[in-house]
């Protein structure tokens, strides 16, 4: 079916509701042909961790009818493994359509047979990872677009270990996503008719209190934080899901001056306040800062709508300046953290590991591997942190110690197996309550970290190339740069190549190859000279190809103006 046929099938076909055919006429009367084509060249891709687009009607959108198909997919999977009875977990966030989305999740599973377990209200990603694990689910469905703009939805889909599936699986749920041909195949029933079935069932205040106990247990320093009475914390949930958790565990674990930007409190879809509700953007934190100003704090703190992402501002007491952290060094001041107190406290464990992602910062090995523990790579993607969690457990070889990705993301735990930024704000506030009774901040312990193991900086460059030529520029950015392999990027000389998508590693000075250990991806990391690196890859979930670099420096200086150097160095 081409682009056309699908577009006239969804304007006439009364399957599709009156509003949702009303809406795509109008495009055709008002001479909207691009936005025909993009609504309808395609249907909305379910890629390996879910389904993410704009919303409105239309194939290649996120609507109610995009989300049944995908689900009804997914029962079908569920149902080919047998394992229907264990039901799945479904949570969702602020977002618009969010809740509607999860209770179309529900009640097309339930029309399968299959039992849900539905939040109440919204709830985080580590809430739902945390419950899928707890309950003992097969699976469990997140509706988010994690930080993407408002006019953005999506869907995840986790496993019943809590993390979000990864090969042999994705592929195969993969495959019976796209076996779904025909929406009017797909099945649902009613609230009432599933509840009186027993298919549907409402959770919340249990799961909370459970999550709540897990990561409080996880807290290394509660005589310190009892001790740093003066420290003040800035937090804002960007109009998301953190507001409750978040508040919630600093209060419980004694944190006194936490005070909550009052215009970014409340759930918002919309995110008025915002261009885009991502901590990444220092943008982000306009209202946030100004509030710390007015309040003197020590900490200004930033979770994204579905609150698996924490973005950080430190107070600078020498020139009382507001420092952003990046994602890699908020990872690695808590990696620091961790490893330094469990080894002070005699309960670091001799077979330690941390985990990591390729395009993260090469800090966090070096910190690692000081204190004797296993650092282990994974590709991007922290559901490849979860899965080396899940092959711990079933090899018996390592104890988790932490995970972290360079997108402000990571885990303290193994209670969940995606990124939590409500443990997050609870470890890196413990590690401030800890330099604070030491009179130093985590400015202060950031500056002392680099003067020990080296000044590291790292960056992104995103090139945004929309729809469907979009998608053809990028691949062609990936071909070409396989068909001429560099030789140097600027100044900086090329040592080796890792090609994911064809699993070898050229040592570009012998021309030797070698194997990666790696699952496949279109991903090509460069190893540079002086520990210098870059990493191209496509987004998994926007029209962009990436571009990361790492360089490590002499001094801040020298690490500055070696990333500038790097950063304009950029074959695109």
């Amino acid at each position: 079916m081409n682009t056309m046929e699908r577009y006239h099938q969804w304007c006439t076909d009364p399957y599709f509701d009156e509003a949702t055919r009303a809406e795509l006429k109008a495009l055709e009367e008002q001479g909207q042909t691009e936005e025909i084509n993009d609504r309808f060249y395609r249907e909305l891709a379910f890629g390996t961790g879910g389904l993410r687009g704009i919303l409105g009607a239309g194939s290649n959108r996120m609507n109610l009818y995009t989300v049944r198909k995908a689900t009804q997919g997914l029962a079908n999977f569920i149902l080919k493994q047998g394992t229907a009875s264990k039901g799945v977990a479904i949570s969702f966030d602020s977002r618009i359509m969010s809740p509607e989305f999860a209770e179309e999740t529900a009640l097309c599973l339930n029309a399968n047979g299959i039992p849900t377990y539905r939040f109440d209200s919204l709830r985080p990603v580590p809430v739902l990872s945390f419950a899928t694990r707890t309950l003992g689910c097969t699976a469990g469905v997140m509706i988010t677009a994690s930080h993407n703009p408002p006019a953005y939805n999506g869907y995840k889909v986790y496993w019943d270990d809590g993390a979000q599936v990864t090969a042999p699986l994705d592929k195969e749920i993969l495959d019976e996503v796209n076996s779904v041909m025909d929406y009017a195949t797909v099945k649902t029933m009613t609230r009432e008719a599933a509840e009186a079935a027993g298919l549907y069932h409402t959770i919340g205040k249990e799961i909370d209190d459970k999550y709540m106990e897990t990561i409080k247990a996880l807290c290394l320093d509660k005589e310190a934080i009892a001790k740093a009475a003066g420290l003040k914390i800035v937090y804002t949930p960007l109009h998301g899901t953190g507001n409750l958790p978040v508040r919630r565990v600093l209060a419980e674990l004694g944190f006194q001056n936490v005070f909550v930007v009052p215009e970014q409190e409340k759930p918002d879809g919309r995110f008025p306040t915002v261009k885009s509700p991502n901590p990444e953007d220092k943008a982000a934190f306009a209202l946030a800062l100004e509030y710390a100003k007015k309040q003197e704090a020590d900490l200004v703190l930033a979770t994204d709508p579905d609150a698996d992402r924490l973005g950080v501002f430190v107070l600078d007491r020498k020139t009382e300046d507001y420092i952003p952290l990046t994602g890699n060094m908020s990872g690695v001041l808590v990696c620091d953290y961790l490893l330094r107190r469990r080894k002070e406290l005699g309960i670091l464990p001799a077979n330690g590991a941390v985990v990591s992602t390729i395009v993260s910062t090469n800090m966090v090995k070096t910190v690692t591997e000081s204190y004797g523990m296993k650092y282990i790579d994974v590709l991007t993607g922290f559901k490849f942190i979860g899965e080396q969690m899940r092959l711990f457990e079933k090899e018996n070889t390592y104890c988790f110690q932490f995970g972290m990705e360079e997108s402000y993301g990571c885990l303290v735990g193994d209670h969940a197996r995606d990124k939590d930024a409500v443990v997050a704000v609870m470890a890196l506030c413990a590690a401030a309550a800890w330099c604070y009774v030491q009179g130093k901040t985590l400015w202060d312990q950031m500056q002392e970290l680099y003067a020990q193991y080296g000044y590291y900086r790292e960056d992104m460059v995103n090139i945004t190339y929309p729809g469907q030529e979009g998608a053809a520029k990028i691949q062609a950015i990936l071909d070409g740069l396989r068909e001429s392999p560099l030789e140097s990027v600027g100044p900086f000389k090329v040592l080796k190549i890792r090609d994911y998508q064809k699993h070898t590693v050229l040592d570009v000075a012998t021309g030797a190859i070698t194997p990666t250990d790696l699952p496949e991806s279109n991903v090509l990391y460069y190893e540079l000279e002086n520990d210098a690196w870059m990493c191209v890859r496509p987004s998994g979930t926007e029209p962009k190809v990436k571009f990361y670099v790492g360089v490590k420096g002499a001094s801040a200086e020298n690490a500055a103006e070696l990333l500038k150097t790097l950063k304009e160095s950029i074959p695109c």
